[in-house]
């Protein structure tokens, strides 16, 4: 049994681009994905000068006045695409201590007749050009060249567990939208005596996979290994750190492991943390079944790693018959002001299916707590 990581690998991918060398990147994968559920990644394909302007538009973003910024605010669009104000977002039912603003590959709103779900997608709400000159383009152009950098990596997936470089290929959309976040994380200075230090609470993503460039060289992120230490994933220049979701997990029966991980708000006096996490889509309308994977990749999976019991609702497929049922649920119990005024009978639904989880745990623990029967 492999011993808990105590650093998380970096993995050049310029070594998949030449047949000498991909076995070697593909073995350095496979253990990425079987112990860790988290790595580095460099020469990934992403133009340096189209990643500073990211970085630097970022910042920008997050100096404009708040009126300004409430004009592209979340809680006016049904996709839950748009500007979140501090402490708005909650995770584990605590308040995460950051701003932030949601984009995605720009598509056109849903005609009224297709699934409620699929309002998950839909145009973005952008800042005015006048007032952020170049942001549009540039995240516009980020999120294509980003959707390529995704597809490509989860097709090396695919081969380093011995399956065909198309094996995931059923689970996207031929106009697949994926999300991105641009995140400020203030430090505990500016954020007061009411602030936990949770920039984000302990989390696993969900999905395949995402990809997080630190915009800033501040420590924040951490993963927890196996022996439930935090692991430090400070900033590495010209890489992005890749998390492997809940979704690949499922699919792969737990051979892909999906790691908890957290970010600690910057101590006093460092200034604010950013970050620009982007998600790779999924289909909504996919059903999350595990795959039929053959022996010897079952074999792989890591017993000391591999846990599903805390798999969170939206790969749980006998409650749902579709991921974007699921996803839109998750969605409305994060972002309740964006629920309130467009989804309001979702909340009620949110409420409902918590009380039927914590029913079912407590039968659960009652169950194991039984004592046994001695004779005499």
């Amino acid at each position: 049994m492999a011993a808990a990581f105590q650093e998380i690998p970096v993995l050049d991918l310029s070594l998949a681009r030449d047949p000498a060398s991909k076995p070697e990147l593909l073995g350095q994968l496979r253990h990425a994905l079987l112990q860790v559920g988290f790595l580095y990644i460099k020469n990934y394909g992403v133009p340096e000068e189209l990643t500073q302007r990211v970085i630097d538009q970022s910042r920008a973003l997050f100096e404009l006045p708040l009126e300004q910024k409430l004009k592209f605010e979340m809680k006016h669009s049904p996709h839950f695409l748009g500007y979140s104000r501090l402490a708005n977002e909650i995770t584990k039912e605590q308040v995460d201590w950051r701003e932030q603003i949601d984009l995605a590959t720009e598509l056109p709103t849903p005609q009224p007749d297709e699934p409620r779900y699929r309002w998950l997608r839909g145009p973005n709400l952008w800042p005015d050009e006048q007032v952020l000159p170049g942001f549009k383009h540039t995240f516009t152009d980020y999120i294509d060249r980003m959707a390529k950098v995704s597809t490509d990596f989860t097709s090396l997936v695919a081969e380093a567990l011995g399956l065909p470089a198309t094996a995931f290929d059923k689970y996207f959309d031929s106009d697949q939208q994926h999300k991105l976040k641009i995140v400020k994380y203030p430090d505990l200075s500016e954020l007061g005596s009411d602030a936990t230090g949770q920039g984000v609470g302990p989390h696993k993503d969900s999905m395949l996979t995402s990809y997080l460039l630190q915009a800033s060289d501040h420590r924040g992120l951490q993963v927890q290994n196996s022996e439930g230490e935090w692991i430090d994933a400070l900033p590495i220049p010209g890489t992005l750190v890749v998390a492997i979701g809940q979704g690949l997990e499922a699919l792969t029966s737990g051979v892909c492991v999906s790691t908890t991980h957290q970010v600690v708000s910057p101590d006093a006096g460092a200034g604010p943390r950013f970050s620009v996490p982007f998600f790779q889509g999924v289909s909504y309308d996919a059903k999350f079944g595990e795959m039929n994977l053959p022996d010897h990749v079952l074999a792989l999976k890591n017993k000391l790693r591999a846990n599903k019991d805390d798999v969170e609702m939206t790969f749980k497929h006998d409650m749902f018959d579709h991921i974007g049922e699921a996803t839109l649920l998750n969605r409305v119990k994060s972002h309740k002001d964006v629920a309130e005024i467009w989804y309001p009978d979702l909340l009620d639904e949110v409420k409902h299916r918590k009380e039927i989880l914590k029913s079912q745990i407590s039968t659960q623990l009652s169950k194991a707590q039984v004592p046994l029967k001695t004779s005499g």
